[in-house]
């Protein structure tokens, strides 16, 4: 089991920093990727894929909650909406050493659906309201909620209202609110991350209705500028896709959210600084490509980063593949001569 965190990775309200996310992704935000991410940002508050409640409960608890504590601060987020199942995962995640759990009522795939988890939950405020009640009991950690801003035929300003009153009434203070509503039939996943249109308003108007609630803004936000604009009327932001695929970004975070120093200098030595946790992992039996994947927007928009990618692409499957394909594609990319300021 990994180590307690410290406790400068947490403070007095509500527990970790919220003011600067990266969003829980399925099959992305993985502990290859976050790792990375916490090298590159001391003070982003990283969270996991989604796991089931199923998953932890009859599967292999351990595998799917394994991570560093050298990824902390942390936050779990758990896919279910039985209040009894609910608390016992709750109860894991404190003593597996997350700072946060959080739960998923955003999610649009039928899959979970099916499984009444997700967005669908977003009709169902007092099945939600129980299972954060029962998470609360059961943990001393933050409780926090990922939630659409309504569903097809739940999407009006008072259903979204009447959300935030049932949850809040439940205990929980954190709300994270994609600006969308979700589609339930008729849209895939991946239209539903861009297709129903941003209402930043709405997420606004809702930390005006509850201030005493913390709001934290997610949903189609790209760049710095976007961020502090949302800050002038929430308490934090959530990126996604962007912090992904150019993770690069996460470098500038710790300066321009937090006034701290960047704790790397260029792409390269972040990379370096990763490779004897890629060697633990090849050691542990992990296949190199199921980490390079992760990787592959290290050097975006750089002179050589399409040779990096394409390198990592065509030799990282290869039976035996290991650190020497990672050193082979990053001498693909120049270094630079002197270290420049981390860009926003």
């Amino acid at each position: 089991m990994p180590a307690t965190p410290s406790q400068d990775a947490t403070t007095e309200h509500f527990g970790p920093s919220r003011r600067f996310c990266v969003a829980p992704m399925m099959d992305w935000t993985t502990t290859h990727y976050r790792y990375l991410a916490r090298l590159l940002s001391r003070h982003a508050l990283l969270y996991t894929e989604m796991v089931t409640t199923g998953a932890l409960i009859h599967g292999d608890t351990a595998r799917f909650l394994r991570h560093n504590p050298e990824e902390y601060p942390l936050a779990l987020q758990l896919g279910g909406s039985n209040p009894e199942e609910l608390a016992h995962c709750a109860t894991l995640a404190e003593q597996f050493g997350f700072n946060e759990v959080n739960l998923n009522v955003g999610c649009p795939s039928d899959r979970v659906q099916n499984n009444m988890i997700g967005a669908c939950l977003m009709e169902h405020p007092d099945r939600v309201a129980e299972g954060v009640s029962a998470m609360i009991a059961a943990t001393r950690l933050p409780v926090t909620v990922k939630h659409r801003i309504g569903i097809n035929g739940h999407e009006s300003w008072e259903d979204l209202c009447e959300f935030i009153d049932k949850v809040s009434a439940a205990g929980c203070r954190t709300f994270i609110v994609h600006a969308r509503i979700a589609v339930l039939e008729g849209l895939s996943p991946k239209e539903n991350r861009d297709i129903p249109p941003l209402k930043y308003d709405w997420v606004y108007d809702l930390k005006a209705r509850y201030p005493h609630l913390e709001i934290i803004i997610n949903g189609g936000i790209k760049t710095f500028d976007e961020c502090h604009r949302h800050l002038q009327h929430t308490d934090g932001v959530m990126l996604g896709r962007e912090a992904y695929h150019n993770p690069w970004l996460l470098a500038a975070v710790d300066t321009e959210f937090f006034g701290q120093p960047s704790p790397v200098d260029t792409r390269h030595n972040a990379l370096r600084r990763v490779l004897p946790f890629i060697q633990e992992e090849l050691d542990r039996g992990v296949y190199l490509s199921h980490i390079t994947r992760h990787l592959m927007g290290l050097f975006h928009g750089q002179p050589g980063g399409r040779q990096f990618r394409r390198y990592i692409s065509e030799n990282a499957h290869r039976p035996g593949s290991g650190i020497e394909v990672i050193e082979a594609a990053m001498a693909r990319v120049p270094e630079p001569e002197t270290t420049a300021p981390i860009p926003a």
